[in-house]
């Protein structure tokens, strides 16, 4: 794809078709000028069939800044439509349209909050709150869900495993996996979400990190066809890289061959000064294997070498693979707890495509419309109350008890903070049954959540680096009870609506009906 393919595809046109012929009613109406409020938001967590998850990361904001601020229209776009047919043959978009998106075709005049990345987030919470002319607000749904919604997936994922591995070493390894270019943006949401490093040499370069990897089993079967065994492949692998020698044992027999010969070069690195890094197991039963390999690298007198895990690592597998290490580690005289920390795991195919849960159900739905001086609610009912959004303008709270763990996300109208009062009103966003009441003197505080990202297309908010991603998201999964973090079956965490909000919405529900 050339540079004029690639802004055509990437730039404003990165759309839907019925964006732009919205937008085209809208200014054939005179109404594309009229401020309105879209909020992002995702329906349900990612379920990936075997297990669940009861959180989510955000992730994408920046990139999706990025990209918004790059947007223009430019004189090929206005080309292409302008010779865009109907059924009849008729053009779709008129000359006056075409002259206003030429003078228009931006994102300069859209004013964004958001809640920042790195942080953990729920169903039915406004992530991302777009004000702004009601057309350009409209065009600019599609491209944003998609660079907001899959870096939230795979953020979401990462984090999962990262929690189930107990803080173990991540490494992400799903470039050749994953959909096309894509694959950079899920090493970034990765990153975010709990991986240590990639193996993704460019993206990782860019975003600062070393790239990491070992070795391919068609080295040593290269050296195998040679003649010259897969010890002779080990020793010259050792010989180029002393201080970063890590060898994959499994290409012909992992405890007969592969962890022998791997000894006998760490044995020989060793008298020459360097100490090995470890092995790589990947394939076969991975906890059995570590088990064996742990046994016999602490033998040969390498009790701190690691062992890289890889071969379809998910959160599940992990956690089969430390259940079974803790239970049947003793009895070949290896300590679990020492083995589970000497563990790295290397995540492929699951992380990078979301395996079993491959798209983050996130949606943007009109919630006002302005008249001038104030802003009128909107709503869209369904024939599910589930489908039916918040309407308004809104703030997100996130309620701590006590022991400062988070027991609720609660939605509201208005800034005012809600523990000023004495109690607190939740309402389930749409059982009408469940509601609750928090007191004062239970709660320790409450955090708002959204923050202003741009005003009128200026930029307004200063992006932190990942490794401070990082750090909000370790806060925050430490302010989850652990139920919620459970990989099987997760508590479901609360996110309510105050009594104003859950009053507004039942009006406008009464009225449209």
């Amino acid at each position: 794809m050339n540079n004029d393919q690639s802004q055509l595809s990437d730039g404003i046109l990165f759309t839907d078709q019925y964006q732009l012929t919205m937008a085209q009613l809208y200014f054939t109406m005179g109404i594309h000028e009229k401020s309105a409020q879209f909020d992002h938001f995702f329906r349900n967590y990612p379920d990936y069939g075997s297990h669940q998850a009861g959180y989510c990361i955000n992730a994408g904001l920046e990139w999706a800044v990025n990209w918004m601020q790059n947007c223009c229209i430019t004189d090929e776009d206005i080309n292409y439509l302008q010779n865009q047919k109907g059924e009849t043959g008729d053009r779709i978009f008129k000359d006056d349209f075409l002259n206003w998106l030429r003078e228009n075709g931006n994102y300069d005049k859209i004013t964004m909050s958001a809640i920042p990345e790195g942080r953990v987030v729920h169903p039915n919470v406004p992530l991302t709150v777009i004000q702004g002319p009601l057309a350009m607000a409209q065009i600019l749904e599609s491209g944003l869900l998609n660079k907001l919604n899959y870096q939230t997936l795979i953020a979401t994922k990462a984090a999962r495993i990262k929690d189930t591995a107990r803080e173990q070493p991540l490494l992400e390894f799903g470039l050749r996996r994953g959909q096309d270019s894509g694959v950079n943006a899920g090493v970034r949401a990765a990153l975010i979400g709990g991986a240590d490093f990639s193996s993704n040499v460019g993206i990782s370069h860019f975003l600062g990190y070393p790239p990491k990897g070992t070795h391919g089993h068609s080295m040593v079967q290269v050296f195998i066809s040679m003649g010259e065994g897969e010890l002779g492949a080990f020793r010259a692998y050792a010989e180029l890289y002393p201080d970063d020698c890590l060898l994959l044992v499994d290409t012909i027999s992992t405890l007969e061959s592969g962890i022998p010969n791997a000894i006998v070069v760490f044995e020989e690195l060793r008298r020459k000064g360097h100490e090995p890094v470890g092995i790589r197991l990947d394939s076969g039963d991975l906890a059995y294997l570590s088990i064996q390999a742990a046994a016999m690298l602490d033998k040969a007198g390498f009790p701190n070498t690691k062992i890289v895990l890889s071969n379809q690592i998910d959160e599940l597998v992990v956690w089969q693979i430390i259940t079974q290490i803790e239970k049947e580690a003793p009895k070949f005289g290896v300590d679990p707890n020492r083995l589970i920390k000497r563990l790295v795991y290397g995540v492929g195919t699951s992380l990078i495509t979301s395996q079993g849960a491959p798209a983050l159900d996130g949606v943007y739905k009109l919630v006002a419309l302005s008249n001038g001086n104030d802003w009128t609610p909107s709503i869209k009912l369904s024939e599910s109350r589930e489908k039916t959004h918040n309407p308004g303008a809104k703030n997100v709270w996130r309620i701590y008890d006590k022991r400062a763990m988070a027991t609720a996300d609660l939605i509201t109208v208005g800034d005012s903070n809600p523990i000023e009062k004495d109690e607190i009103a939740l309402h389930h966003p749409t059982d009408h049954t469940k509601s609750r009441v928090l007191k004062k003197s239970d709660l320790s505080k409450a955090e708002p959540l959204l923050e202003k990202i741009l005003d009128q297309g200026k930029l307004v908010y200063e992006f932190p680096s990942i490794e401070e991603l990082r750090k909000k998201r370790r806060g925050d999964m430490e302010c989850l009870d652990s139920g919620i973090k459970r990989i099987v079956n997760p508590h479901i965490y609360h996110v309510s609506l105050s009594d104003e909000l859950w009053n507004l919405k039942e009006n406008l529900i009464a009225s449209a009906e």
